[in-house]
């Protein structure tokens, strides 16, 4: 298993999982693929991108078993990022947790790697 992770509002994937479908959220719709992480940069894109927002939630996925599968390319410093291009169902989600702000930043879920 291949464990990948997706940050988002609680509202944008409660509107998903009541819809059967994740399109993306506004980066995502804007550069035409979904913006995922593995576990190694997962906590820099909390900080990176969401830094004070409230209300998130962080969702697994299983990346060896997402359907359309992740390709993997180049992005911050050259690392390898998975991206999504198509629709993700909300049923292949592992799990979903809160990613709580703390006031400094966002406290990961214990157990969350893996």
């Amino acid at each position: 298993m291949t464990p990948i992770y997706k940050i988002l509002s609680r509202n944008v994937w409660t509107t998903a999982t009541l819809e059967g479908r994740f399109a993306g959220s506004g980066i995502d719709l804007a550069d035409g693929y979904i913006h995922l992480s593995d576990a190694s940069q997962v906590e820099e894109t909390a900080q990176k991108y969401f830094a004070g927002q409230l209300d998130l939630v962080l969702v697994a996925f299983d990346a060896d078993l997402l359907q359309p599968s992740p390709v993997w390319e180049a992005s911050r410093g050259g690392a390898l990022f998975p991206h999504v291009y198509g629709t993700i169902n909300p049923a292949a989600a592992l799990w979903t947790k809160p990613l709580p702000w703390n006031g400094a930043a966002h406290d990961f879920p214990q157990g969350w790697r893996g």
